[in-house]
């Protein structure tokens, strides 16, 4: 079987930037050990597939050893395929996902995703935790991911985390600080789903986002992943939902033969 696979960095303007995601268009779904082994064999942070259903299309996400509910810069990245080479008249995309509908618009040059909003609220700091990630934050919050803020970007920066005592804590991590040159800056580590640091994460955002818009008494806000690649984000908060918009960059074109 010979199928289309497309690499793009996401959340960047240009390539070599952002975070890659490999994208499958598929006629049909595959069997779900298929899917896996190609994001296996890609081996970035995430691959992407999706099927066209009605006037919009089925997404489904997998990281090199797990399928996941949510990813923000591999459905960016999938509409963009489609914006490019697909269905060029249209603005906007509508996606069936684990996660609900989620709806990606054109906004001149950016690409805006619709996605739930998942607020954080304090936790207790489990063993171990700061040991874990070098250095103790200042907070620590939990919604899907533990969130934890630190006072400055340069304590973000820093960190280097021992990732075979953070896979053990069982939940991925968001580390967050005040920004120099935007509203926040973020990095984020989930070696329990086989990703030891994500260059740029959007699903990270829909906690980001309401944490900031709450703490800095604004609802538009711009961001940067600091991850050695980077990304740069636009965020909202609209309550129930978030936007987070970003820019996307074709690298690679190509075929798979399974």
């Amino acid at each position: 079987m010979r199928l289309s696979l497309y690499q793009v960095d996401a959340f960047s303007s240009r390539v070599f930037g952002g975070n890659p995601a490999a994208i499958v268009p598929l006629e049909i779904w595959l069997p779900a050990d298929t899917m896996q082994a190609i994001a296996a064999e890609n081996n970035l942070s995430e691959t992407a597939f999706f099927v066209r259903e009605g006037d919009g299309w089925a997404l489904r996400w997998f990281t090199p050893t797990v399928e996941v509910d949510l990813c923000g810069h591999a459905t960016l990245a999938s509409a963009f395929i489609i914006f490019t080479k697909i269905a060029s008249e249209r603005d906007s995309v509508r996606f069936d996902s684990k996660s609900g509908p989620l709806t990606v618009t054109r906004q001149g040059d950016l690409l805006a995703l619709d996605f739930p909003s998942w607020p954080p609220e304090p936790c207790p700091m489990p063993d171990g935790f700061a040991a874990s990630m070098g250095k103790a934050p200042s907070q620590l919050l939990s919604a899907r991911s533990y969130l934890a803020v630190y006072e400055h970007e340069e304590d973000v920066r820093a960190l280097a985390p021992a990732m075979d005592r953070l896979a053990a804590l069982g939940r991925s991590v968001i580390a967050t600080a005040p920004g120099t040159s935007c509203d926040f800056v973020s990095r984020y580590f989930a070696p329990g789903k086989g990703i030891p640091e994500d260059p740029v994460t959007g699903s990270a955002h829909c906690t980001l986002t309401p944490y900031w818009a709450k703490r800095l008494g604004k609802t538009k806000l711009t961001a940067r992943q600091i991850s050695r690649r980077g990304g740069e984000l636009v965020c909202e908060d609209q309550g129930a939902r978030v936007s987070i918009a970003g820019r996307a960059a074709l690298y690679l074109e190509g075929t798979i033969h399974v």
